[in-house]
């Protein structure tokens, strides 16, 4: 199996799953800049934990992610300074910037979570069902 989950890959993905529900929760309760913060420590954390320090440290020094990574870091600082608003816009961008070579993958693995994956591929089908229907 390509895709093993050990006891340290199932740390890092509960640790990402609470910093996004931290970040939600925060943006719910009106840019909370406490939970924000947390959110994004659980999320960073997770991160390194779930590639390894190593390869962490390499994906945001890489030189074609720098944008990425100055964007995100930039984000955690307005955060930080007490502008929540533009943290998170910028954190989302550099999000986005930063892991965009990982979309394929990432919408593989969505698509293969039981219920999850079939309401994500609904659209898709469906469309594809009215053209075959139209001709």
């Amino acid at each position: 199996m390509p895709y093993e989950l050990n006891e340290q890959k199932k740390v890092g993905l509960g640790l990402i799953g609470f910093g996004i529900f931290f970040s939600f929760l925060a943006i719910v309760l009106f840019f909370d800049r406490g939970l924000l913060a947390l959110g994004n420590i659980f999320w960073l954390t997770g991160v390194a934990i779930l590639l390894g320090w190593r390869s962490t440290l390499q994906l945001f020094t890489n030189r074609r992610n720098y944008k990425g990574s100055l964007s995100f870091l930039l984000g955690i600082f307005f955060i930080f300074v007490r502008w929540p608003v533009v943290g998170i816009l910028v954190e989302i961008y550099g999000c986005f910037v930063l892991f965009g070579g990982f979309w394929p993958s990432i919408k593989v693995f969505l698509y293969q979570i039981p219920v999850f994956g079939w309401i994500l591929q609904y659209p898709a089908l469906l469309i594809n069902q009215l053209r075959g229907s139209s001709n």
